[in-house]
């Protein structure tokens, strides 16, 4: 077996300094590694509170962010806000490497880079098409059916950057809005007949490649509000999921954390939605849930070291995104319930200033049976208020 060791100066950067990178960092401290953050952000984010070495910027500025680098061992992402381009000039720049690599990241750094990625690849995706102009669109919906959805190529989150269109005189309106009269590609999505909508991260270096269990999401307005874990569909689904997120991490060469979101048709194919090269939502689930969980394997993969096991620590685990009730300061109220609940895991992240809709904590529970799980999960967080 390789010796392995970590000095005590080693120091890995994130670029990018939300909730991700917070829950990122707490597993690189447990190994006693030091963290630093790069934000792009005016305001305090979560991790500038955790460590002295912060650093604001901007994303788009090569000399900000190889400043930040020449100060850090290794450098990995919390978003896909940047450019392959920068990222590369950054890495040689200051000579730290950037894990994903801008080389992997290039290969699915806007939506329609990745669907073409992961069907040269030989992966099923969800049709799509890249349009220009309202004829384009027109015979997008002549083709594949009205509504469908329009989507930003870059940035969009949480239904940001997303619009549902339902004829032409809709879609006209959200391609000009979303940016696509002043050059920005935009990207027409066909609607799917689903059953599930399905996820499965995967850690990857040059140790091996672990696989999370396939998970379901649960969404609402574009926004994710659960996650159970294992998926409640066969299992023969579960493992083509799984087997499909390992093909598309190593289409793209991945050395970290990679979460891929599925489609369940009502016929009974898996299709890739999207991917992120990152921790994501969906696996918040295995802090608790999991041996190791994505941010530990996160932090674990893109600094060479040993995966560790993917493996649920009860039968089923049931996740509850907390989002904002109101503008104001953050405030978590009404937990009581929720801290008392045995195998029940309350994770604020920190932000200052709550918005209605905003992802600001998440509660775990672990038990024995998924749909009593889940639905207790609900009861003990119904009156939270942040």
């Amino acid at each position: 077996m390789s010796r392995i060791s970590l000095p005590a100066k080693l120091k890995l950067g994130f670029l990018g300094a939300g909730q991700l990178a917070r829950m990122s960092a707490f597993q690189a401290f447990r190994f006693g590694i030091q963290v630093a953050v790069f934000s792009d952000r005016t305001e305090n984010e979560p991790v500038q509170f955790m460590t002295p070495f912060s650093t604001s910027g901007s994303f788009e500025s090569v000399d900000d962010m190889v400043e930040f680098a020449k100060g850090c061992d290794v450098i990995t992402l919390e978003n896909e806000f940047i450019s392959s381009s920068i990222l590369k000039e950054v890495q040689e720049k200051s000579g730290t490497p950037i894990y994903p690599s801008p080389e992997s990241f290039a290969l699915i750094e806007n939506k329609l880079i990745e669907k073409q990625t992961f069907e040269t690849a030989g992966i099923p995706v969800t049709p799509y098409k890249l349009v220009k102009s309202e004829k384009d669109i027109q015979s997008f919906g002549e083709e594949y059916g009205w509504p469908f959805l329009l989507k930003s190529s870059k940035g969009g989150y949480d239904g940001y950057g997303n619009e549902t269109v339902k004829d032409v005189k809709s879609a006209a309106e959200a391609f000009e809005k979303l940016g696509g009269n002043d050059g920005r590609d935009i990207v027409a999505e066909a609607f799917v007949d689903f059953t599930n909508e399905l996820a499965v991260q995967v850690a990857r270096n040059e140790t091996g490649t672990v696989v999370y269990p396939c998970c379901e999401t649960v969404q609402e307005d574009h926004i994710c509000i659960a996650v159970l874990s294992p998926a409640p569909v066969e299992e023969r689904f579960q493992k083509r999921a799984q087997e499909l997120a390992v093909q598309a991490a190593e289409a793209i060469d991945g050395k970290g954390i990679f979460a891929f979101e599925f489609f369940l048709t009502n016929d009974g194919e898996i299709l890739l939605n999207e991917s992120a090269p990152r921790p994501h939502n969906s696996g918040h689930y295995t802090i608790e849930g999991a041996i190791t969980s994505q941010f530990e394997n996160h932090v674990r993969a893109v600094l060479g070291l040993p995966l560790g096991s993917t493996q649920l620590n009860k039968p089923a685990v049931a996740m509850i995104n907390l989002l904002g009730t109101h503008k104001r300061p953050a405030e978590t109220d009404h937990i009581t319930q929720a801290l008392e609940t045995e195998n029940g895991h309350l994770h604020v992240y920190g932000k200052i200033d709550s918005k209605v809709g905003r992802k600001m904590a998440h509660y775990t529970l672990l038990g024995d049976n998924l749909k009593e799980t889940y639905k207790k999960a609900i009861h003990v967080t119904r009156k939270i208020e942040i």
